[in-house]
């Protein structure tokens, strides 16, 4: 098992199949973009493959989800998702996307084994749309959520990040949206892992200026405490439920301590957190002929060496060097 020191164990496999990306979503990178990894350093599909093996196999993940960057943009991704799905024992299998391209992939996908996406959407205005990623896609993300849908990749998560002066306005509509097409909304709160390091918590969203925002059209009502689990988000029902809606306020209201996630990047870094400023690199040992038992101990001491929490309210809180894009979420 992956366990750390404060007897946390880590089930939760977040495996970024690429750093590169169609949008250029400011809270993530700037508009002319980023230098790419070379393809040389990226894990092929058959070492992505064998590294969640031994995840499943020998570490105990019971789920393991797909991110980037942009994961559609992988080529090997339906092998990677059927290989993933035989298994045994079976992981959940889940997507992250900002759903361009998944209208045409979502049925292939499904028929891989993958069970379920999280799709990225921070506005339902074309024009904010094409401010925030610098991308004129919105009528591609809502066809992807629609095929995804249909193609009973269920339940479809749609996640939301609220920006002062540019979408802050947003929260009622989208949750409107999501409630009128079925699909489970959750905002999160913007954290410091931008490419342009210019977070500052003075712009950010909070988790109760958003249930403020929506408190004005809807009744919530927390839900249940002990459903919650390991989830990062808090849930609430809508006017009674069964609908719900979610904030993840990682900032605001960490959940450390409940943290059961541990990822894996597109170049084969392990890191233990979100926010870790020290990774463990299995590819090259992996290329050097390491065997399944080295590199499970390997990626045992990454996630021994987790710290207690994600530090940002630390005066010595130091951000990531590497951006979101090129971690995996």
């Amino acid at each position: 098992m992956l366990v750390d020191t404060f007897g946390r164990t880590a089930t939760d496999l977040r495996v970024s199949l690429t750093d590169r990306c169609n949008l250029r979503c400011t809270y993530c990178m700037p508009p002319e973009g980023l230098d790419w990894l070379p393809k040389p350093e990226l894990l092929t599909d058959d070492e992505v493959v064998r590294l969640v093996r031994i995840g499943v196999e020998r570490l105990g993940i019971t789920e393991v989800r797909y991110t980037g960057g942009e994961p559609l943009l992988r080529r090997g991704i339906t092998g990677i998702v059927r290989r993933t799905a035989e298994l045994r024992p079976r992981p959940q299998i889940s997507l992250t996307t900002n759903g361009i391209g998944l209208d045409r992939l979502a049925e292939p996908l499904a028929r891989a084994g993958l069970d379920r996406v999280n799709v990225s959407l921070d506005t339902l205005d074309r024009e904010v749309f094409q401010r925030l990623a610098h991308r004129d896609r919105l009528a591609d993300v809502l066809a992807g959520l629609a095929a995804a849908r249909d193609a009973g990749l269920l339940p479809v998560k749609v996640n939301a990040v609220l920006m002062r002066g540019v979408n802050e306005h947003e929260a009622v509509p989208l949750l409107r949206y999501c409630l009128d097409n079925g699909y489970h909304l959750r905002f999160i709160e913007q954290m410091p892992l931008d490419a342009q390091h210019g977070w500052t918590r003075a712009d950010m969203i909070t988790a109760d200026e958003i249930l403020a925002s929506l408190g004005g059209e809807f009744a919530l009502e927390p839900a249940d405490a002990a459903e919650r689990g390991s989830a990062p988000a808090e849930a609430f029902l809508v006017d009674g439920g069964p609908e719900r809606v979610g904030v993840i306020a990682s900032v605001t209201r960490p959940f450390c301590g409940a943290c059961d996630r541990v990822r894996l990047t597109a170049d084969g870094q392990v890191r233990n957190c979100l926010f870790a400023t020290e990774e463990s690199n299995l590819r090259d040992a992996m290329r050097a002929g390491a065997s399944d038992d080295d590199l499970a101990a390997r990626w045992r001491a990454a996630v021994r060496a987790k710290r207690a929490g994600h530090g940002i309210d630390d005066p010595s809180f130091l951000q990531p060097a590497r951006p979101m894009s090129a971690i995996g979420g």
